[in-house]
């Protein structure tokens, strides 16, 4: 963290020994780090080093409790959070509190199908959940 005040230029480390990949925040002000080191994504509330784990957490994989190499992440008003799984080629939602996600997106293996995704980064969910 940098402060905004001008001629600043010594950094805060909030978080250590991660290997971030995404960052979001949702509307109570907490922040999502996916942690493509790990394969998981934490939630953290400002100002405390402590985290919750909200996905994965049970090594790499393609089961539904588990991603392999996430990168970009969205979260929702209501916490779900929905998490690009590069190497899974697929777009995983993972509601508050769930011990596994629900595919959205793609995968069925790398294509260019109606159905496929390759190696999916980046994503946005509108108001009314359209991915």
């Amino acid at each position: 963290r940098w402060s905004r005040r001008t001629g600043t230029t010594q950094g805060e480390i909030l978080i250590d020994y991660i290997s971030c990949w995404g960052l979001a925040m949702d509307d109570q002000r907490y922040l999502y780090v996916s942690d493509a080191g790990k394969n998981e994504v934490r939630r953290y509330q400002l100002g405390d080093k402590n985290s919750t784990l909200v996905a994965d957490g049970n090594g790499t994989g393609d089961g539904l409790n588990k991603l392999n190499w996430r990168t970009s992440l969205f979260v929702d008003r209501q916490q779900n959070v929905y998490v690009s799984d590069v190497y899974n080629h697929r777009v995983m939602k993972w509601e508050k509190d769930a011990t596994e996600g629900i595919l959205i997106a793609g995968g069925l293996d790398y294509g260019n199908a109606l159905t496929q995704l390759a190696y999916s980064e980046g994503l946005f969910v509108d108001t009314l959940g359209t991915l």
